[in-house]
């Protein structure tokens, strides 16, 4: 009886050790890429002239999920990154669209007047912060779960795509001044730029192909690879992956949104975007492996969203599609004229049409002594009217609304009450906006809910994840809550997805 009472205790201290160390072991570095306006099917459409050391190394040798869906609405860059990291929608966590307005005021996602430009005097490019962010993203709870002992750093081209993945507790977000060619910083973070950082921007100063493309930059794939670099310098800088804490390095790619914009998903410029991409992919795991260990770190890789096909190239196929000319096609004399018959008003009760939502002015309306419910009801009636509008629909209560359930639910999720306006429209498939002055008639755009808007590649590679593939529908909100299952952390605190069981049985 002693005999067993021994091993039985034995067992159970056996067993009590195994669970200890499995919470307490973490990699040493949690590195995230996002691939701006990347669609699912380009994985395949570039796979067999894909180096072995790239984007196929993690498809290869990590795991796919083949079907990952963004699952509320628009689909556009700020939203797409902030989801991704924070495991939760613009309901919750307030990012609901690049710009937005904010009770009648405008603002940009990342702006903050508060803050002063670091690395630059420029203003515009510089007074930038996560302030206007709800909720908590990975690298927030990874800090929190470790008192603050890990580090966490945002490297991109685009300020949004740098600020709103790293948190608001980072240690560091830096993106690219196209003016002076230098990767900047906000008081936000520090007063002065890091050291390793002034190094790298003095290469850049060097940097003759840099010189010659100047601004244009984000239309050519050096943008990828002075990111690429940028994010190098920063691991090695920070010493990321060298404390006893896990950090965390969040990279996001922007020059295939702006090279996507111009010139759309087809032709030379896509198909040099991403097998240049490619040697990036394969640059960063290559300084990985070198600087943290092969087995001691771990990847996801997604997009933000995707993008439709050019309207004329999908005509020119005898394919339905379409651009819907915002200034001309909703916003011009026909507007104007049935706002003045209907309800003796003009275009300021309007604030703007963006991302497919309209954003009344609430202030104007009242002056005007008019009700908000009836003019809601006007310019739906208005909106039904316009060729290849499918839904027009008030915000407050799409629940009701007789609309299908895919638009219900995504609409819903992409609501916030004080920062996504009031009116929300889809058009039929193939159909987008297209801004006079602005788009380019060869690019293209995104933010609607269609499969090549809403279908982004979802990659995990490196630590504890095992190889294989699934074609389960998962979202973008489930990146956040797999993370942070795979570290033993909690969850962003307004996380909505759910674990992908397939990638977290690895560990």
């Amino acid at each position: 009886m002693r005999k067993f009472l021994m091993v039985l205790l034995v067992l159970c201290s056996t067993i009590g050790a195994q669970a200890e160390t499995k919470f307490n072991e973490r990699p040493k570095l949690v590195v995230g890429i996002v691939v701006d306006q990347m669609r699912w099917d380009y994985l395949g459409r570039y796979y067999d002239q894909f180096q072995t050391d790239g984007f196929r190394r993690l498809i290869d040798e990590g795991y796919s999920c083949d079907n990952c869906l963004i699952n509320y609405l628009p689909t556009v860059t700020a939203i797409g990154h902030t989801s991704a990291y924070t495991g939760t929608t613009p309901a919750f966590h307030g990012i609901c669209g690049n710009d937005f307005f904010i009770d009648d005021e405008k603002a940009y996602c990342c702006g903050d007047s508060t803050v002063r430009p670091v690395g630059t005097d420029n203003n515009k490019r510089g007074k930038m912060s996560p302030r206007n962010l709800l909720s908590t993203t990975i690298g927030d709870q990874l800090r929190m779960h470790t008192d603050f002992r890990s580090k966490v750093v945002g490297v991109s081209y685009k300020d949004r795509a740098a600020i709103l993945p790293a948190g608001r507790s980072a240690n560091g977000a830096y993106w690219l001044d196209t003016d002076n060619g230098q990767f900047i910083t906000s008081t936000y973070y520090r007063d002065e730029l890091p050291d390793w950082a002034k190094a790298y921007n003095q290469q850049l100063k060097k940097n003759k192909e840099l010189q010659k493309v100047g601004k244009r930059v984000g239309f050519y794939p050096l943008c990828g690879h002075i990111t690429a670099d940028m994010a190098i310098a920063a691991m090695k800088g920070e010493q990321l992956g060298q404390g006893e804490a896990t950090d965390m390095l969040c990279i996001s790619f922007s020059q295939t949104d702006v090279i996507g914009h111009e010139w759309s998903t087809r032709g030379e410029h896509t198909d040099e975007a991403y097998l240049e991409l490619d040697k990036d992919i394969a640059k960063l795991l290559k300084a990985f492996d070198e600087q943290v260990g092969k087995e001691n770190y771990i990847v996801f890789l997604t997009a933000d969203h995707g993008a439709a096909h050019n309207f004329q190239w999908m005509e020119d196929h005898k394919m339905a599609g379409g651009a819907w000319r915002v200034k001309e096609d909703v916003m011009g004399s026909g507007l104007k004229a049935y706002l003045r018959d209907k309800l003796g008003a003009d275009l300021s009760i309007i604030n703007g049409i963006n991302s497919y939502r309209v954003y009344l002015n609430h202030g104007r309306i009242a002056e005007l002594g008019l009700e908000l419910s009836k003019v809601k009801e006007a310019l739906i009636d208005y909106a039904r009217q316009m060729p290849h509008v499918q839904f027009v629909m008030d915000f407050e209560k799409v629940n009701t609304w007789s609309v299908p359930d895919v638009i219900r639910s995504r609409a819903l999720l992409g609501y916030h009450p004080h920062r996504s306006g009031d009116l929300l429209l889809v058009l039929e498939a193939g159909w987008y906006e297209f801004w006079t002055g602005g788009s380019s008639p060869v690019g293209t755009t995104h933010g609607e809910w269609n499969p090549y808007d809403a279908h982004i590649p979802l990659l995990f590679y490196g630590w504890k994840v095992e190889h294989g593939s699934t074609s389960r529908e998962v979202h973008i909100t489930d990146i956040a809550p797999t993370i942070c299952q795979k570290l033993h952390i909690q969850q962003p605190n307004a996380c909505v997805g759910e674990a992908i069981i397939e990638v977290v049985e690895g560990d």
